[in-house]
């Protein structure tokens, strides 16, 4: 069922736009001025928003430049009664799916609503196959720490603030990066990701902030670094502890000036980075023993987001046991198999020193080698044999 939310400051109006909506099947909430339905808008999740223009406190333009401002993606149709055409031009122009004057036409009126859902239907559908092929998963768990990862995500992925990713490896800390970026408003730009542990340190420079050529001995042409690269988008410092304290001054600059040094150049090339850092290491006792810079910390740890271990959250292993085995099937092609309950409550009391690593490897064993069902003599077979 599409829910709609009706703003107007008229209360005939709205409950006669609610009482229409009601019997055509939609669910409709309804706000007597702008300020509370930017507010309705923000705390819960429309379809489609009808609005009237002239309203006390925030008005129908303002309230849709407020909603395009903070990229929510959600067709506005503005009905008025102070309506000329160059309002509806202004409002079309602004971001409103569409504009109806008042009294509006009942006929219009419900198909330029069926025509707004339908639009975002597509919208939808396209944000999905999209996160498809970038290979972007959902966050699997109904267990309270990952409803409050989830919660988090939200409140913080619009704003600039940057984020210090913490947990064990294999416990999703990258995944989480990937939707902050994902619902920020830097999501039509790229996220650019960088393992620090991965690099030697005597490349690091040069990886984050790229050279000139000639810069050393095989710099045979410019080289674009991973800060520029990330320019106006999102940049993921994964293994962030493993980063060497001479990167991590650079690093340090580059978040307090917007501005990095390529190596061997002297001019100063500024940057418009959203900065993500995850680590599997304890900062602080890193810093204690001299490893990592304290004033780094500070500014990498605006927000933390703490991805607990898959021991910590087991009541969601079903969930991601089965969430896996039709992501593997439908890799793999075949039939997806069936999970007995006792073979699911093996894998529930399993110690996952791999988090949810360990178990994606896993449940793809026992697509491979089981049958249409997977049962505990599989698990014990293929999962811990000895």
């Amino acid at each position: 069922m599409s829910h709609i939310l009706v703003i107007d400051d008229e209360k005939s109006i709205r409950k006669a736009l609610t009482e229409i909506l009601i019997t055509e099947g939609y669910k409709v909430d309804e706000a007597v001025d702008g300020l509370e339905g930017y507010n309705l808008i923000k705390s819960k999740s429309y379809d489609c928003v009808l609005s009237d223009i002239k309203m006390p406190k925030l008005d129908g333009l303002e309230l849709l430049a407020r909603l395009q401002k903070e990229n929510i993606d959600l067709p506005i149709i503005m009905i008025s009664g102070h309506g000329s055409t160059d309002t509806a031009v202004e409002a079309v122009k602004n971001g409103a799916f569409d504009y109806i004057s008042k009294p509006p036409d009942l006929n219009r009126l419900l198909i330029t609503i069926r025509n707004a859902l339908d639009k975002a239907t597509l919208v939808n559908e396209t944000i999905t196959l999209k996160r498809q092929v970038n290979g972007l998963q959902d966050i699997i768990g109904d267990s309270e720490s990952i409803k409050r990862i989830k919660s988090t995500i939200d409140r913080v992925a619009p704003t600039e603030a940057r984020i210090l990713v913490t947990g064990a490896n294999g416990s999703g800390k990258e995944l989480v990066a990937k939707w902050v970026h994902e619902k920020s408003n830097r999501r039509g730009k790229t996220l650019v990701e960088v393992n620090c542990a991965a690099i030697p340190s005597e490349l690091i420079d040069s990886e984050l902030f790229g050279h000139e050529k000639g810069a050393f001995t095989t710099a045979i042409k410019q080289r674009i670094g991973k800060f520029e690269q990330a320019d106006g988008g999102t940049l993921f410092l994964d293994e962030i502890g493993d980063m060497s304290l001479s990167a991590q001054a650079k690093v340090l600059r580059a978040l307090q000036e917007g501005k990095i040094t390529r190596v061997g150049g002297e001019k100063d090339v500024d940057v418009n980075v959203r900065v993500i850092a995850a680590t599997n290491k304890d900062l602080l006792k890193e810093i204690e023993a001299g490893n990592f810079r304290m004033d780094l910390y500070h500014r990498l740890n605006v927000i933390e987001i703490f991805v607990p271990s898959l021991n910590d959250h087991r009541d969601d292993i079903p969930l991601l046991a089965n969430y896996f085995l039709v992501q593997i099937c439908n890799e793999y092609k075949r039939k997806k198999p069936t999970l007995d309950q006792d073979a699911s409550n093996l894998l529930m009391n399993h110690n996952w020193t791999g988090n949810i690593r360990e178990l994606r490897n896993v449940m793809e064993r026992l697509v491979i080698l089981c049958d249409e069902k997977i049962t505990t003599d599989d698990i014990k077979k293929f999962v811990f044999p000895a």
